[in-house]
Order: C-alpha cells, then structure tokens, then sequence
C-alpha cells in the first residue's frame, strides 16, 4: 500500500483568532491539499471561553484532525497523543480508500470481518511507526500565551524524542503567531531534530493579536513549497538521468 508522506499541522494555542482570514475556512483549505489539521486548546484554571471551544473543534473537524483541550500541565502528553492519533485516522483513511477501490463504494475498515479488520489495524500500526512524517508546529504567541510557552516547549521536546524513536523518517518546522513585526513567523526550517527550540523560545515576545488563520494559510503555502522544490529536483534528477545513459 502506497502512501507518501503523512502532512500534519499541529496548532497549539489558547483561544480565539481574532486578525485576518477565518481559520476554519483554512483548515477545509489544508485538507484538500493532503495535510491534516489538528488542534490542542491549552486551558489555564479551567478557562477557555465557548467560542474558543468552538473554533478548536471546527479547526480539527474541518482540516480531517483531532482536537483536544488540555491544562497546560499534561500538555506533552497530549501534544505525543494528537500527533499519533492522527496518524493513525490519516493511515486508516488511506486503507479505506484502497478498500472502496478494490470492494466498491460502500467497502471500509468497519465493514471487514473482526478477523481481517484485526489483520489490517497491525498493518496500520505498522506503517505509523514506518511512514514519514512532516509535521508543521503552529505555535500561539499571543499575550495570554506568555506563562505557557515553557511548557509548550518542553512538550514540543518531548514529541521530538518520542517520535525520533520510529523508523519513519520525520520533519518538523516551527512557526509562531503573531511574529515579529509580521502575522506570521517562521522559527525553525525543516529539521528531523527540535533540540533548538531551546534557545528559540527563550527569545520569544509575546503580543496581543491572534492570527490563527494567516498562520493556517502560510503554514499551507509552506508545504506546497516543500514539494514543489522536491517534484522539481526528482524531476530534473531522472532528466540528468536519461542524459547520462
């Protein structure tokens, strides 16, 4: 079974947007590029207002993610929990998929006898730790998020090391919201390690606004970058290719 590399948007934030383009809207607009969306709300002495709650759920549920709200204090690990959660709904999609091609329309995983469902969730299990992965950090740098930051760091280093630990090869890239004199800011290119969060977050400011949905959209124009460059280099690869033979 063919199935790439699994693209997530990993959002971790505290409340609503309140600047730029609607971030459901944007989520619905990751989905159809391939990368799912997932949402951690970090709750602080149990507050999180309604409509926060609703924008984290319609986030998630828009971009084909999981969203939780958690008390920053077992933020990291929630933060191991969504990411695999997500890959595992990802590779089950990918498996029902293949299902419909093969059986018809109404063929899925749930439909399978509980003797072939069991045969294809080890083969699940087993491309969750093989799969590549690339996951794009979307990190909430607005003022209420200032006295959480350390933990989101540790809990960041902690999924680097938890993750580090599958054959898959993996990716992480960091943004913040809002940056520095812009909505968005890229911290941390594409890296297999997150070992330099440490000095990054040392350096961060936190500020009023929240736009969540500008950082969704430059978060998806940041991977349909990636591969673009990549399509274009294997491309220009199998062309120098065919020359030298």
């Amino acid at each position: 079974m063919k199935t790439g590399t699994i693209k997530q948007i990993l959002l971790i934030t505290d409340g609503c947007s309140n600047h730029g383009e609607d971030p459901v809207a944007m989520a619905a607009l990751a989905r159809e590029f391939g990368i799912t969306v997932n949402v951690i709300g970090v709750m602080e002495n149990d507050i999180i207002d309604e409509q926060g709650v609703r924008e984290i759920e319609g986030i998630a549920r828009q971009g084909g993610g999981v969203s939780q709200l958690v008390y920053s204090q077992v933020l990291s690990q929630t933060v191991q929990m969504v990411t695999r959660k997500a890959m595992t709904q990802t590779l089950q999609g990918v498996v029902n998929q293949e299902l419909r091609q093969i059986l018809g329309n109404q063929a899925s995983l749930e439909n399978l006898p509980p003797e072939k469902r069991g045969e294809v969730l080890e083969v699940v299990d087993e491309l969750n730790e093989t799969v590549d992965l690339e996951v794009l950090i979307l990190v909430d740098t607005s003022a209420s998020m200032k006295h959480k930051l350390p933990t989101v760091k540790e809990a960041l280093l902690d999924l680097s090391l938890s993750l580090n630990a599958r054959m898959g090869n993996n990716q992480f890239s960091l943004f913040i919201f809002p940056g520095k004199g812009n909505e968005v800011e890229k911290l941390l290119d594409w890296t297999p390690k997150l070992e330099s969060l440490t000095t990054v977050f040392a350096k961060l400011n936190p500020s009023g606004m929240t736009p969540t949905g500008p950082a969704l959209k430059e978060a998806i124009t940041y991977f349909k970058e990636k591969h673009s460059v990549r399509g274009y280099l294997s491309r220009h690869d199998d062309e120098f290719y065919e020359e030298s033979i």
